[in-house]
C-alpha cells in the first residue's frame, strides 16, 4: 500500500519501511521548538523529570517572540528562564531581542528547518514548516520537554486529505484567501488529526510566502499538519539559508487519501473570516457595511515580505481613515530591515500606521493592540475566537494583508480590487 508524503517522512524518521494511518510510532526528531510562553513550562517539566542536559544543543530552538520586548515583570521572568536555560545548555538556535522574530517566520528564514525534517514545537502553528516539505506539528510543553531530553516523540500516524490545486490566483488574492476559503468549506474540524496535503498544477503558481501562510493555518481546520511538495521554488528558497542537504519525499501514486478536494485557484476571491471562528467566512465584498476600529498586519501567518509589500502598495501615499488604528508588524528583524531599506516603514508612518519590532503581541491578546469592549479589528492573524485579541465583547475579523490595508484606508471592511 502506498504512503502519503507525510507518512513517508514519518516512516523514515521511525526506522520503518512503511507506516499506516492510526499506527503508533516513536519518531526521531530534527528540531524541537519553544517560545517564551511554552518553554518555561517545558523547562520545569524537563528538570522535574530529572534531566540536566538536552539530547542535542543544535536541535533545540528557543524563540522569544510573544511578549518580547518584555511587556511586564511576568514576561521578563519567563524570558529570563529561557535565557538562563539556553545559556546553560549552549542552545545553538536561541533568538532574543535584536535578532528575534516571530518563530514560524524566523526559523525558515534562518535555514533552521529543511525539507524532509520532522519537527515538533510547543506552539500550535508549528505546522507552518510543511511549506518546505517537512513534517511539523504543534505539541504541548510536556512533549517539548521529552523531546529536548530524548530527541524523540510518539505519534499516531495521521490519515490524509488531498487538496488538488488547479489554476492560479487572481491578482488581488493570496494564500490567506486560499486557506480561509478551504476552512470555510470544511470547517474548523474538517481535517481533524489529518494531514492536509496540497498537490496539483496550481501549487507551482503559489509563492513560498503563500505556502507558509496556508500551512500555518492548517491547524485552524483541526489538521495535524499541512504539507506541500518540494519543487523548484522550495529549493530556491532554501538555497543559501541552510548547508544541510534537503531530503525530498514524494507521495506514492497509490497513496491512500480519505478524500480529495479540488480547489480552482482562479475562482478564489478576497475572503474574510467573521467572528468567532475561522470557518465563518464570507467574501470581503459582502461585508462593506462593517465598520472597524483597528487593523493589524503581521503575525506568523502574514508578516512576511510579500505581506509587507502588499500593504505598502496600498498604503503608500495614502492616509489611514480617521479613528482607525493601524498596526504593522514585520515578522522578523531581517524583514523589518528590508522594509526600512525599501522605504516601506516611512510610507507606513506617513500613512498614519504604527510600526512595531517583531512580536506576536496583538495576535493572542498579549499587547501592542488590545481591544476594548465593542471594538472591531480586521487582522491578518490566524484566530478570531471570543476574547482572542482583548475584551470578550470585542470582535476579530481575519483577512489577507491586501484586504486589511484597503480596509484601513476606508474604515470599513473593503475588498481590494486593483491588480498587484
Amino acid at each position: 500500500m502506498g504512503m502519503t508524503m507525510t507518512q513517508k517522512i514519518l516512516a523514515a524518521h521511525s526506522g520503518l519501511e512503511e507506516v499506516k494511518a492510526d499506527q503508533l510510532i516513536s519518531t526521531r526528531l530534527d528540531l524541537i521548538l519553544g517560545n517564551d510562553i511554552t518553554t518555561p513550562v517545558a523547562i520545569k517539566e524537563f528538570k522535574n523529570a530529572g534531566f540536566d542536559k538536552v539530547f542535542d544543543k543544535d536541535k533545540i530552538a528557543i524563540v522569544l517572540d510573544h511578549f518580547v520586548p518584555n511587556k511586564d515583570i511576568k514576561a521578563a521572568e519567563q524570558s529570563k528562564t529561557c535565557r538562563d536555560f539556553a545559556c546553560s545548555q549552549c542552545v545553538s538556535h536561541f533568538y532574543d531581542v535584536g535578532k528575534m522574530g516571530i518563530e514560524h517566520a524566523l526559523l525558515p528564514e534562518q535555514g533552521v528547518v529543511c525539507a524532509g525534517d520532522c519537527v515538533i514545537g510547543a506552539d500550535s502553528h508549528t505546522c507552518t514548516y510543511g511549506a518546505l516539505g517537512a513534517f511539523s506539528t504543534g505539541v504541548g510543553s510536556t512533549d517539548m520537554a521529552a523531546g529536548m531530553a530524548s530527541g524523540t516523540a510518539w505519534f499516531k500516524v495521521p490519515g490524509a486529505i488531498r487538496f488538488e490545486l488547479t489554476g492560479s490566483l487572481p491578482a488581488n488574492c493570496s494564500g490567506k484567501d486560499v486557506i480561509l476559503t478551504i476552512i470555510g468549506m470544511i470547517g474548523v474540524d474538517g481535517a481533524l488529526y489529518k494531514s492536509m496535503e496540497f498537490t496539483g498544477p496550481g501549487v507551482a503558481s503559489l509563492s513560498m510566502d503563500d505556502r507558509f501562510c496556508i500551512c500555518n493555518m492548517a491547524i485552524e481546520a483541526g489538521a495535524k499538519n499541512g504539507i506541500f511538495p518540494v519543487d523548484e521554488k522550495t529549493i530556491a528558497y532554501m538555497k543559501g539559508r541552510t548547508e544541510r542537504e534537503p531530503k525530498i519525499f514524494e507521495a506514492d501514486a497509490d497513496a491512500v487519501y480519505e478524500k480529495t478536494i479540488t480547489i480552482d485557484l482562479s475562482q478564489i476571491v478576497p475572503t474574510v473570516a467573521c467572528p468567532h471562528l475561522p470557518e465563518n467566512t464570507k467574501p470581503a465584498k459582502e461585508l462593506s457595511d462593517i465598520r472597524i476600529d483597528q487593523v493589524v498586519i503581521g503575525s506568523c501567518t502574514n508578516g512576511r515580505m510579500e505581506d509587507m509589500e502588499a500593504a505598502y502598495k496600498i498604503l503608500n501615499g495614502k492616509k489611514i481613515a480617521p479613528n482607525v488604528r493601524c498596526i504593522i508588524i514585520p515578522a522578523t528583524m531581517q524583514i523589518m530591515r528590508e522594509c526600512s531599506e525599501k522605504g516601506y516603514i516611512t510610507a507606513f508612518i506617513d500613512a498614519g500606521a504604527a510600526v512595531s519590532t517583531p512580536t506576536c503581541g496583538p495576535c493572542l491578546g498579549g499587547y501592542m493592540g488590545i481591544l476594548a469592549a465593542g471594538e472591531r479589528c480586521l487582522a491578518t492573524t490566524n484566530r478570531n475566537f471570543v476574547g482572542r485579541m482583548g475584551h470578550v465583547d470585542s470582535e476579530v475579523y481575519l483577512a489577507s494583508p491586501a484586504t486589511a490595508a484597503a480596509s484601513a484606508l476606508t474604515g470599513f471592511i473593503t475588498e481590494y480590487k486593483e491588480a498587484k
